[in-house]
């Protein structure tokens, strides 16, 4: 490893976040940057725990026109990006029950205004999708037929392949502090040393907010919270191989074919502090049950896997995504609760623009600005 110590950018979390910044600083001729990971390998927490689809639908209308400004990246990357496609184009589908049927014009509305491709179904087109599935006559969906499940290894280790030609990533390098003279930051204090810099991006995931209380910037709290996910074996005679991803918010539940069989979320979102989440038994089995009424067919006698991963939430469920009002070159790049995967091409492309030339077009920046919260 390069004993070097002063860089342009230092990036700290390597992450999907801080890859997706380094590979689209480095497009803009950004390219003396270090990306700063404190575990073996990037990727570790959120990132590889991730169900990872492209979903681009989202009650939040910012965080869905994100979604679909990552998707059309991740659909069609710029030629040579990634060695392997980096969407399987398997559909989400979202269920709408009786009670939230009122939310169905407003989502079809968005979608079409952020041109994603969809489909209305009634409940029988549903069904006729997904068997197992009960559902009442006056039930919804909504088919997404361009979004699917996301290579994640193929597309972080494409974001970390380009810059790494000029870039480097230095892993079991954790940052204790950020160094602040003058008002400004100027590097970070690591396990390894001091490396110092005009800019630092916050990129941690669930520590980010840790990180921005160390640069004594704006008091911001983000919230991290555990998301479980399971995995098990399909009933005997049922293929799921061509079911799209389902997801039910009144159930609390999202499945989906995996790996030959199906994997199973709660959907939980229990607030605790950063750390290597792990699941909890009594919330897999309230999932149990809940899938008990919406598609009783599916209840495993057994589970193969279990893991957990942090979601990390900001005041308003909006990414924050700019330079610190309170510490210039102190640079947020957090809060993307579950959908950083599927936004990280828009958010990169943003934060990148931002720092490398002050503005970006792609998006209106006052809509993720740290700044949004100073009134609050």
């Amino acid at each position: 490893m390069s004993d070097k110590s002063s860089f342009e950018v230092v990036i700290i979390g390597g992450g999907i976040a801080g890859a997706s910044v380094a590979y689209f600083l480095a497009e803009r001729g950004i390219t003396d940057l270090v990306i700063l990971e404190r575990e073996s390998q990037p990727g570790y927490h959120s990132t590889g725990r991730s169900a990872a689809t492209l979903v681009e639908f989202d009650p939040n209308p910012t965080v869905q026109r994100l979604k679909a400004i990552g998707g059309s990246f991740l659909r069609n990357p710029p030629a040579g990006f990634a060695e392997n496609p980096l969407v399987q184009h398997s559909q989400v589908m979202f269920v709408f029950r009786d009670s939230m049927l009122h939310e169905l014009r407003g989502a079809i509305a968005r979608l079409g205004n952020d041109g994603v491709s969809f489909e209305v179904l009634s409940q029988a087109q549903a069904v006729a999708r997904v068997p197992v599935l009960e559902l009442d006559e006056s039930d919804r969906a909504i088919l997404l037929t361009d979004d699917g499940r996301i290579d994640v290894h193929e597309l972080l280790s494409s974001y970390l392949r380009h810059p790494r030609r000029r870039a480097q990533l230095r892993t079991n390098c954790e940052v204790w502090s950020v160094i602040i003279e003058g008002g400004r930051c100027r590097g970070v204090i690591t396990n390894s040393g001091e490396v110092h810099a005009r800019w630092v991006v916050d990129a941690a995931g669930a520590w980010a907010g840790e990180i921005a209380s160390s640069a004594g910037a704006a008091p911001i709290v983000l919230e991290p919270r555990r998301r479980t996910i399971v995995t098990f074996e399909p009933p005997e005679q049922i293929d799921v191989s061509r079911w799209p991803f389902v997801i039910s918010e009144l159930d609390q539940l999202y499945f989906a074919p995996e790996s030959g069989g199906l994997l199973l979320s709660p959907m939980d979102q229990e607030p605790m502090r950063p750390c290597d989440a792990q699941p909890d038994d009594v919330v897999i089995a309230g999932a149990i049950e809940r899938l008990r009424r919406f598609a009783p067919r599916l209840v495993p006698r057994s589970l193969k896997r279990k893991w957990s991963g942090l979601r990390t939430f900001s005041p308003d469920s909006v990414p924050v995504v700019g330079e610190d009002p309170l510490v210039r070159g102190f640079f947020w790049l957090a809060g993307q609760q579950g959908f950083g995967i599927e936004s990280s091409p828009a958010l990169g492309q943003i934060a990148a623009d931002l720092i490398a030339r002050g503005s970006t077009g792609i998006f209106d920046s006052r809509a993720l600005s740290p700044a949004r919260f100073s009134a609050l």
